[in-house]
């Protein structure tokens, strides 16, 4: 019997179930990774970028070891938890909505021999499926911005940290002052309601009873990251043909035009936000 989840909840399931979407992340991102990536020059690879971005979320996990129970909340193709697990040693649990890339990511898994640390588990980051205080680190990229039920998605991470633990993430997030009337093109493209801003995580994070240890503010490489995958999407459509719809592309580059405004416009900003129990 399928889980059942919010209107909200379910599009962003719908949406990353499809073979477009799936295709499209898959051979445009580089296969393992789905999030933004950290760029040493305009013109990196977007899977070295991605993968840069992984290492530097790391950075702000104090220990990491084969003693460290890790759990990605929305961790798309579990890319991040097989670089955890491979470099060290972590047990990693990956809560994923899309059901499509949960079973690419077991796959993955098996094939780089790393099923025996890895655990996917087809859920939702509003609803986790584990007993309070069981993680010593809850890490997600670039995924809570789907959730219309943030406030619960924190508490949520911070219910089953254990105390001392890291709630370490990303998140495409406006900017504190931005009017988010200009914002409305993202909103509809994603089907959003809202989006996160540094001031309101740091709000439901105190309400979760979290403390902030810090925010590597990282803003100039979602837009950078963005005009990338742009560039990427077009010159890559005959690649792609066959294998995602023309519908798709031109809306995804559409979209992807309105991310690169908007960060260009100071009304988007992205980073690491590290809070502790």
């Amino acid at each position: 019997m399928s889980k059942q989840y919010s209107d909200e909840v379910e599009v962003a399931r719908s949406y990353y179930n499809s073979q477009d979407a799936h295709n499209f992340y898959y051979m445009v991102w580089g296969g393992e990774d789905l999030h933004v990536g950290v760029y040493e020059n305009d013109d990196e690879d977007i899977f070295r970028a991605s993968r840069r971005a992984v290492e530097r979320i790391a950075s702000h996990a104090g220990r990491l070891d084969k003693d460290t129970k890790v759990i990605d909340l929305g961790g798309g193709f579990s890319g991040s938890a097989r670089y955890l697990a491979s470099t060290y040693g972590c047990h990693v649990t990956v809560v994923n909505l899309s059901e499509t890339e949960n079973e690419r990511g077991r796959k993955m898994n098996r094939e780089q021999g790393l099923d025996h640390l890895i655990d996917v588990i087809d859920g939702s980051y509003d609803d986790v499926p584990f007993d309070d205080n069981h993680f010593d680190v809850v890490w997600s990229e670039d995924a809570f911005l789907h959730s219309d039920q943030k406030q619960k998605v924190i508490q949520e991470a911070a219910r089953i940290l254990k105390a001392g633990g890291d709630l370490i993430f990303t998140d495409p997030m406006q900017t504190d002052n931005c009017d988010e009337s200009v914002l409305q093109p993202i909103y509809g493209r994603l089907n959003l309601t809202e989006m996160g801003s540094p001031a309101e995580y740091r709000r439901m994070a105190k309400e979760a009873g979290l403390k902030e240890v810090t925010f590597d503010e990282l803003g100039n490489h979602l837009t950078r990251h963005y005009q990338r995958v742009l560039e990427e999407t077009e010159k890559k459509e005959g690649e792609l043909e066959g294998h995602v719809s023309r519908e798709y592309l031109e809306n995804m580059k559409k979209g992807l035009r309105h991310w690169v405004n908007g960060g260009k416009e100071g009304n988007l900003t992205w980073g690491v936000f590290h809070f502790r129990k």
